[in-house]
């Protein structure tokens, strides 16, 4: 199985009214090759590896939605991505706090004024294979939101897919 789209998981903590009611919302579902591994670190083998690229354009996205006022990570933040050996729900992993923290699942994100955003990155163990789930759900607060999403959302789509594929070509998943 290489990274293909999915259907958002049934069996995900986030909340099934928010998914319904969410502006914009994607699944990526990626082979385990590792399936003892933790969904933290599962996140980090996925999120703590962007190209540099990568980062530079994340930093540049940041540094332009701050002037509109948006919290956004540090350019700090994005060029080093710190690990700590355990996290907790309110502690930050990579740029992002944690909101659930479960055996099988994560969701980190943000809330700004434009938008919400959660990112869930679930661990399936299937009777033969184990896989990850990544989703993200976005709830638009304004048209400022819509108008976000409208830039980002084919850069998301390809970005993901390409860091999760990344991960699983790597051996980090």
């Amino acid at each position: 199985m290489t990274v293909v789209e999915c259907d958002t998981p049934l069996l995900s903590m986030l909340d099934r009214s928010v998914i319904e009611a969410a502006y914009f919302r994607d699944s990526y579902r990626a082979p385990l090759s590792r399936p003892q591994a933790s969904v933290t670190d599962i996140f980090i083998a996925i999120f703590a590896h962007h190209p540099v690229w990568m980062k530079a354009i994340l930093i540049v996205r940041n540094r332009i939605v701050r002037l509109f006022g948006l919290d956004a990570a540090s350019d700090s933040e994005i060029l080093n991505f710190t690990s700590k050996n355990s996290y907790s729900v309110g502690d930050k992993i990579g740029v992002w706090p944690i909101y659930i923290l479960t055996e099988n699942e994560l969701v980190a994100g943000r809330d700004n004024k434009h938008l919400d955003f959660r990112l869930s990155v679930l661990k399936v163990m299937d009777a033969e294979t184990a896989s990850v789930i990544v989703t993200t759900i976005c709830t638009v607060h304004n048209l400022f939101g819509k108008l976000y999403l409208f830039f980002i959302v084919p850069f998301h789509k390809w970005g993901v897919k390409r860091i999760i594929s990344n991960a699983v070509a790597a051996g980090r998943l």
